[in-house]
């Protein structure tokens, strides 16, 4: 009998991450491809994102607006 892997509720696949995110799976392959965008990890062939590597990824650099500083500082 062979056990088949689950994979952690915290952790999701490409297409997963797509929906959740504004890059389509094959912008997700393309930035793996050139070592470039948040972390992955390989189970076997299936490649997973843990969901705290992607929020830190896609709210490293946040834009600061005028809209988006203290009333004291305008």
């Amino acid at each position: 009998m062979s056990k088949k892997f689950q994979i952690d509720p915290k952790m999701v696949d490409t297409a997963q991450a797509s929906a959740l995110y504004p890059w389509s799976a094959g912008t997700f392959q393309n930035k793996r491809s050139k070592k470039e965008g948040p972390k992955y990890y390989k189970v076997g062939r299936k490649v997973v994102y843990a969901l705290t590597d992607l929020e830190d990824f896609f709210t490293a650099s946040p834009v600061l607006t005028v809209d988006s500083l203290p009333e004291a500082s305008r």
